[in-house]
């Protein structure tokens, strides 16, 4: 193996992977993980690093941070997941995709390491992060989990602070049937004595992180009981959001124009405040401009995303019942005349949380992505026709899409969703 393609490949077949797998493919221990790291002289624990967590808002809050930190002259690791279209937006520098180069290096000197361990694609890759923000000496990495936390593979760094973002009803097969044991699982990235910022209060989760918290004598912040965000102005490419806190009230421009985003954002300037306190400086002016540049600072794409103004198509990767609330929100506040959705489903996504939340007069053109969990087309129209959404089984999402397009006339809006997955052949084809 000594091409890109080659190594990426490997990763994809040889390890099992969630995303194609399923639950088969998600290790309920840190074992793996820490055997990787203990054969890379434990890179985990060479670099500063922020924790975020959380069933919706992880992957914005995360690129938020890292466009702020990054802004402010720090050399700033960001690892997420999944990635849309190339693997390689999982890791990135200041906005920078890792190198091909050391994608294929990682894989071929640790092949029998790989094939040793035998860790899932996504251990494997968890630890490559690690591994490259170690030898690229970055002063901080902004983590985000994959699935749950207290068993996730991210789940071995010491950070500065950690952020819980949102805890809803996702994976629950996985990581519990009640919003008190999903928020047990996220609740497992606190550490002791470090710092956690929850950005959304609510009267059930809340009692669960306290009490974690409490356990590891752990300073714990309600971002949204500190810091008041409301959304002032909106258009197609930024959104003003007013923010009060106790002493001071200021108004920021964000770029990512999403309804939910005022929400994240108060967690995210939580933990701003909370690494400032740690020593990092990041004045004022910083933060307003990354703010307003998150996606020109971090390659950030997907979420309430603009792709085409004639025919207009936007997307969002929103797939479970509070993602699907805040993409319904969003809608109601667009001007269309027929709205058309490409939508497509995983086999194991409990949709009885998602469909009944869909508008009923709109155009479904179902689809299944190019992958084994998928759920066929005919089958989620047919789960669709249960709670009175209607349209046409086109197969693939590139079909879907281009039916859609077909039967768009001026005025109507496009909107792609119902999986990252969708969303990704989509940015793929758009591209």
């Amino acid at each position: 193996m000594h091409t890109y393609t080659e190594v990426i490949d490997y990763l994809y077949s040889r390890l099992p992977m969630f995303t194609r797998d399923g639950a088969s493919a998600f290790k309920k221990d840190l074992d793996n993980t820490l055997a990787l790291c203990e054969a890379f002289d434990n890179p985990q624990h060479k670099f500063k690093s922020i924790h975020v967590a959380g069933t919706n808002g992880k992957g914005s809050s995360s690129h938020m941070l890292a466009a702020i930190l990054a802004n402010a002259g720090y050399k700033t690791g960001l690892y997420t997941s999944p990635h849309l279209v190339d693997f390689r937006e999982r890791i990135r520098i200041n906005g920078a995709q890792i190198s091909e180069q050391f994608v294929v290096d990682y894989v071929y000197n640790n092949q029998d390491l790989i094939e040793d361990v035998q860790p899932s694609f996504f251990e494997a890759t968890v630890v490559m992060a690690f591994d490259y923000f170690a030898k690229e000496q970055v002063d901080i990495a902004i983590i985000e989990v994959g699935l749950g936390g207290r068993l996730d593979s991210t789940n071995v760094i010491s950070p500065e602070v950690c952020l819980i973002t949102n805890i809803g009803m996702d994976h629950m097969n996985l990581l519990g049937d009640t919003l008190e044991e999903i928020a047990g699982e996220k609740a497992g990235i606190i550490k002791p004595h470090i710092p956690v910022v929850i950005s959304e209060s609510h009267e059930i989760t809340a009692p669960v992180f306290i009490a974690k918290a409490n356990l590891e004598k752990a300073p714990i912040i309600f971002a949204d009981q500190k810091i008041k965000a409301n959304r002032l102005e909106k258009d197609a490419l930024m959104q003003r959001i007013g923010i009060s806190k106790e002493w001071e009230t200021k108004v920021y421009d964000l770029d990512l124009t999403g309804s939910y985003q005022v929400k994240n954002i108060a967690g995210v300037l939580a933990v701003v405040d909370q690494i400032r306190q740690k020593g990092f400086a990041i004045s004022d002016e910083q933060l307003i401009y990354a703010l307003a540049n998150v996606q020109k600072l971090t390659g950030f794409q997907g979420r309430w995303q603009t792709l085409s103004t004639d025919p207009l198509i936007i997307c969002d990767t929103g797939h479970n019942e509070d993602g699907i609330k805040e993409v319904i929100k969003n809608l109601n506040e667009v001007s269309y005349n027929k709205l058309h959705i490409v939508i497509g489903a995983m086999k194991d996504k409990d949709l009885d949380h998602m469909l009944p939340y869909l508008p009923k007069d709109a155009i479904y053109y179902f689809s299944n992505p190019d992958m084994p969990r998928a759920m066929e087309a005919e089958e989620l129209a047919e789960k669709a026709k249960g709670y009175g959404l209607s349209g046409r089984v086109c197969g693939s999402v590139i079909q879907a899409l281009n039916e859609a397009k077909s039967t768009y006339l001026p005025g109507d809006l496009i909107f792609v969703g119902g999986s990252n997955f969708v969303v990704a052949e989509v940015l793929q084809q758009m591209k």
